[in-house]
């Protein structure tokens, strides 16, 4: 079992083997859920650019990235 001490700022060091474990490193977050009254779970909340693929179902149809270069320059110059 790892454990951790709360430093007066609030803050903890997530031990070496759970960060193995989570596969988490500097700079990436965690939640913290609530499973019951006092009990949490410590999980990623990292993920993968390629799971997100599907997310939003199939595009209407498909756009060149001249057309989205096109798109976000006319975007741009009518804010302004």
């Amino acid at each position: 079992m790892s454990t951790a001490t709360l430093t007066s700022k609030g803050q903890i060091t997530i031990p070496a083997d759970v960060r193995r474990a989570l596969n988490v490193e500097a700079g990436d977050r965690v939640e913290f859920v609530q499973v019951e009254p006092g009990r949490f779970e410590v999980i990623p909340a990292t993920r993968s650019v390629q799971s997100l693929k599907g997310m939003f179902g199939k595009p209407k149809r498909r756009v060149s990235i001249e057309q989205m270069n096109a798109a976000i320059a006319r975007r741009g110059a009518a804010a302004r």
